[in-house]
């Protein structure tokens, strides 16, 4: 078993409070959540597919992952990809590509293990951690998200021996099993917030120490468009935040968010 990575990034998963991470699909999604004061933004594999037109949980995604992760690497905040399975049933494949993600700036990756053979995903990490020794790996076990929770700690047991440096368990919203799994774990525990779950204060005090948002902004943001039209052809004024048109176009630039440059 490795020693867990000290980097900034790892150590915002041991303070006062969990982690909370918010998930960006494009650059002006994640300046615009950098601009709210969050210091480290993820990527969400769904949103990012969807934007360029493709499937989500396919290799198809990774280039455009890359091309991601480059346009976001170099920005001051902390940035964590959701790299979905790696894109390869190979280990080194995916090593390569963590090496990749990690030489343009990015501090952290997730890897899900969809219940395949947990052999294969703790090759993959230790490769990771071969590959790119300072990157972050959120290990995820698939086995609430696509299954009813059997092996969830025998998964985890494997993917921390493999050198993860902290566990991602979506899927999982009773609390009495969320903090009888941190109470097993030597490494951070990642829970998926849903609406109908546990709130970010519930999951802190249940130990969790880190809180990702998944798609679920994405999703709201296309639900947020979807109604909006509908209010519009019905006569009504759109409710909701708008930035403004230069606010927006800021996005693009480093610099004063709030210039607006027109309609």
């Amino acid at each position: 078993m490795t020693e867990p990575v000290r980097t900034a990034f790892a150590e915002l998963h041991h303070g006062d409070e969990p982690l909370l991470l918010p998930n960006a699909w494009d650059h002006a999604s994640a300046r615009a959540l950098a601009g709210q004061g969050f210091r480290a933004i993820g990527t969400t594999s769904l949103g990012v597919a969807a934007a360029a037109g493709l499937p989500d949980g396919t290799p198809a995604g990774r280039d455009e992952t890359l091309r991601l992760a480059l346009a976001l690497g170099s920005e001051p905040y902390l940035l964590s990809v959701d790299a979905e399975d790696g894109y390869s049933e190979d280990p080194d494949e995916v090593g390569e590509f963590a090496r990749q993600l990690a030489a343009v700036g990015a501090v952290g990756v997730n890897l899900e293990d969809r219940l395949g053979a947990p052999a294969l995903h703790a090759a993959k990490i230790a490769a990771v951690k071969s590959a790119a020794p300072d990157l972050f790996v959120n290990a995820r076990t698939d086995t609430y998200w696509l299954g009813d929770g059997e092996g969830t700690m025998a998964r985890l047991d494997a993917y921390r021996q493999a050198g993860a440096d902290g566990v991602f368990v979506p899927g999982l919203t009773d609390r009495a099993a969320i903090a009888a799994l941190v109470r097993q774990l030597d490494v951070p525990l990642n829970i998926l917030y849903t609406p109908a779950g546990p709130t970010v204060p519930d999951l802190a005090g249940l130990g969790v120490r880190r809180v990702s948002l998944g798609s679920l902004l994405y999703r709201r943001a296309l639900g947020a468009a979807l109604e909006a039209v509908v209010e519009i052809g019905q006569g009504r004024t759109p409710r909701g935040a708008v930035p403004s048109y230069g606010a927006v176009d800021a996005l693009s630039r480093r610099g004063d968010l709030t210039h607006d440059a027109g309609p």
